[in-house]
């Protein structure tokens, strides 16, 4: 093997002496990275083969984005630290090395351009920096070349912008491909998809794999893990705790490597009969959404609704906090028929909603966590002189912060300095500055790792002991098997089974989420 002190200037080899295909694509011994009096990785090793399909693991902060960035060339490794890709060591990467060796990473943000069409960002890399005129024909190639191969079909003259945020992941590995990429790495990939999406996600990661193409896929769900891994390797606090088969992984043993700590969740066993009815539904229908919905829930219930992608569960949410309006049926806060032409008049009633995207609906990133926490509520924080008070903006923000127990050392930091489950707390402190009795949470947990999970269902079950009524969509059956109280199940926009969480079973509720 071969040192390089410089590898900037390095011209990289794809095909070194000695190459077998039993020699790992990657490897990375004693890789460290301090920031300031942050070490945010310690000694950590990896081993990715040829081919393979391999599971980094870990909660936020774990140090797994620190690792990806490394393999990048984003962030250079302290001193000491290891890479050697194909046989040729290297102290560190660049971003041009990184690339030209094959790697592409895929971040959760995508970084996709949503102005261009999706077959300009599938070929924007072959064209950048290039000053003469732009090759329309070699685009679409380029373009076609890639989704042909994967089995893609997408309209490529679309603008990436119309797109939902699984077809930009596709889109994403296209562009990837169409780079030649030899290992693909993918940051949270389905930390915003539904069942359905994600089944399709990791049927083209087998893909990629048959094509010799190996996959970091970084996750924290089990379901995944088991699907499409080989080896998975977890991090906690910038230290490995080793690399396993994924065939000796199940739920218990990623979470204690994961946190240190076993999570064991059973069936709420609360009885919510004689409690006030906060919101009810009576043949509530909107063409080609739902249909006939009549539902309540009571104050201090968590109500699940799960079911399958195209089921009604968002769209229902969306009625209940006046954003869509319903063709027929009633809605009912109290007791007392509203009329919900708009989110305003749903907040004006007490009602809050937390939405599935929570980047791009629940959340200005750009923005400071206390301006986020805030914003539902300025009309309240106003002086005599129609100005926003200090004092009350203060006290506002640091309520939110203490009542969600989110971790930030200044509030004015930008939200995207925060962790996801953070970020899950920023969102649901800021529709509770809006004091709402009925609180519905649109896929609470998506992109939240296993502990910071478990300090969201704390927070939704404290919430519910304090009298809030709680409607909790998730097409994950664990989490409203063992989080919420009743458990309604939809399919083509209709509720066809009502459960007891403690009366009932993942199997029973997975018949009848599949008919």
């Amino acid at each position: 093997m071969s040192s390089n002190p410089s590898p900037e200037v390095r011209e990289p080899v794809s095909d070194p002496a000695g190459f077998t295909q039993a020699m790992p694509f990657i490897r990375l011994d004693s890789v460290s990275k301090r920031y300031g009096g942050v070490q945010a990785l310690a000694g950590v090793s990896l081993t990715l083969q040829r081919g393979e399909v391999h599971c980094l693991c870990g909660q936020n902060g774990s140090g797994k984005s620190t690792l990806i960035k490394i393999i990048a060339g984003v962030e250079q490794p302290d001193a000491g630290s290891h890479i050697t890709i194909d046989g040729h060591l290297f102290s560190h990467l660049t971003p041009a090395i990184s690339t030209r060796l094959g790697v592409q990473v895929i971040y959760q943000d995508l970084s996709l351009f949503p102005n261009l069409t999706v077959e300009e960002n599938i070929a924007v890399r072959q064209h950048a920096g290039r000053w003469h005129k732009v090759n329309r024909k070699a685009i679409r190639e380029i373009a076609r070349d890639a989704m042909e191969h994967l089995g893609i079909a997408l309209d490529p003259q679309i603008r990436v912008e119309e797109l939902g945020i699984a077809q930009r992941q596709l889109v994403a590995i296209c562009r990837a491909m169409a780079a030649q990429a030899r290992l693909v790495v993918m940051d949270e990939p389905t930390a915003s998809l539904t069942r359905h999406e994600v089944d399709a996600l990791l049927a083209l990661t087998r893909q990629l794999q048959e094509r010799g193409v190996t996959v970091l896929f970084v996750s924290h769900r089990l379901d995944e893990v088991m699907e499409v891994a080989e080896q998975v390797t977890v991090l906690r606090d910038g230290v490995s705790q080793g690399c396993y088969p994924a065939t000796e992984m199940n739920d218990e043993r990623l979470t204690m490597l994961m946190t240190g700590r076993a999570y064991g969740y059973h069936p709420r066993q609360l009885d919510h009969s004689s409690a006030p009815v906060a919101l009810s539904t009576q043949g509530l229908s909107r063409a080609g959404e739902y249909g006939d919905i009549t539902l309540q829930v009571r104050a201090g219930e968590i109500l699940g609704v799960t079911g399958l992608l195209g089921s009604g569960r968002t769209e229902l949410a969306l009625s209940l906090f006046g954003m869509t309006r319903p063709d027929r049926g009633e809605i009912r806060i109290n007791d007392q028929a509203v009329n919900l032409a708009s989110n305003r008049d749903a907040i004006r009633h007490g009602i809050a909603y937390l939405a599935e995207d929570r980047l791009s609906l629940g959340l200005v990133v750009e923005q400071s966590i206390g301006s986020n926490i805030i914003v539902s509520v300025l009309d309240n924080l106003t002086n005599n002189l129609g100005l926003i008070s200090t004092r009350r903006r203060s006290e506002a923000v640091k309520h939110g912060i203490e009542r969600l127990r989110i971790k930030t050392r200044d509030p004015d930091n930008a939200v995207s300095t925060l962790s996801g489950g953070n970020q899950q707390r920023v969102v649901l402190a800021k529709w509770l500055a809006t004091e709402p009795r009925v609180l519905i949470l649109d896929s609470p947990t998506v992109g939240v790792d296993i502990g910071a999970k478990d300090g969201i269902y704390e927070a939704i079950r404290e919430l519910a002991a304090q009298g809030m009524a709680v409607i909790m969509i998730s097409d994950e059956i664990p989490e409203v098997l063992f989080h919420s109280d009743r458990i309604l199940v939809m399919r083509r926009g209709r509720i066809v089974s009502e459960h007891i969480a403690g009366k009932t079973s993942a199997d029973i509720l997975e018949e009848a989420v599949h008919g």
